[in-house]
């Protein structure tokens, strides 16, 4: 029996993974995973990948390519959720931010440096035309670190996903002030190297399991209750980005969609020109 150790958010994208592994799925395999929860995002996985405390991850494409390019030995197995994520901005009650334009030169918190919280800041302020070299951060682990700094003065802005935090609108903790669609696909499954010359075929089949399942979550009519009610989020909201989500389901790796992401990131200068060359080799 193979046992591999996996994290991901624990965020609704998520079920089909949570599902199979508590269904069996994978027994047939002969691969036994073990999920972790990691609510500090992709920056979290990033570190986990890099430390072998996790061998395989489910987080966001614009994280992990950069993360690769820079010099993480891991591979982008294939794309997990095809259309893009829906970001909130999300901004104080105090009624102290009204306008997009009043976060020019204000402070985000993010989860982790290299996490999606933070390079999606950089994606808005150029959106917004502000001045890149002038953004600042607050590092605060994870959602519940955000609210936490947009309620006590340490932070005026927040970027997380849109549905994951409107229990917290809901509840009159933040207020969404906008949405940033990511031009790309969301989410990929990237592993750590050795593992894609030890276990490509495993990990493919892995992978497929994973696939029919959100298929089957898609198209199944109560889907929206079974995600409402394993995360705690209003049914009528799981509707809504149920029916804006497509997961992969089975369609092989399409390198170009990462061309745009690399340009994006050389564009905001997270990545060098000599960092994405020959990316198609680094990255898969």
């Amino acid at each position: 029996m193979k046992r591999f150790k996996i994290g991901g958010v624990p965020e609704h994208f998520n079920l089909p993974w949570r599902n199979a592994i508590e269904d069996g799925a994978f027994q047939s395999l002969g691969l036994e995973l073990h999920w972790s929860d990691m609510t500090g995002g992709t920056g979290q996985m990033i570190k986990g990948l890099q430390a072998g405390s996790i061998d395989i991850a489910v987080l966001l494409t614009e994280g992990i390519t950069r993360a690769i390019l820079q010099g993480l030995d891991a591979k982008i197995l294939n794309v997990y959720v095809a259309s893009p994520l829906c970001w909130g901005l999300h901004v104080p009650v105090d009624q102290s931010i009204t306008e997009v334009s009043d976060l020019d030169g204000k402070t985000f918190a993010i989860s982790r440096e290299g996490s999606g919280s933070h390079l999606m800041a950089f994606v808005k302020a150029q959106q917004e035309k502000w001045n890149l070299n002038e953004l600042k951060f607050n590092v605060v682990g994870d959602v519940y670190g955000g609210i936490w700094a947009l309620n006590n003065g340490e932070a005026q802005g927040f970027l997380w996903e849109k549905f994951t935090t409107s229990p917290f609108v809901e509840q009159g903790k933040c207020l969404l002030l906008d949405e940033v669609l990511t031009p790309w696909p969301c989410f990929v499954v990237a592993v750590r190297s050795e593992l894609v010359h030890s276990d490509e075929v495993l990990l493919r089949e892995m992978l497929s399991i994973v696939q029919k399942e959100a298929y089957r979550l898609k198209n199944e009519v109560n889907s929206a209750e079974q995600f409402a009610w394993r995360y705690a989020l209003p049914q009528e909201e799981v509707q809504k980005w149920l029916d804006q989500t497509e997961w992969n389901y089975g369609k092989a790796l399409d390198t170009q969609d990462f061309s745009k992401v690399i340009t994006e990131l050389i564009d905001l200068a997270l990545l060098t020109e000599s960092q994405a060359a020959n990316w198609e080799e680094k990255l898969f």
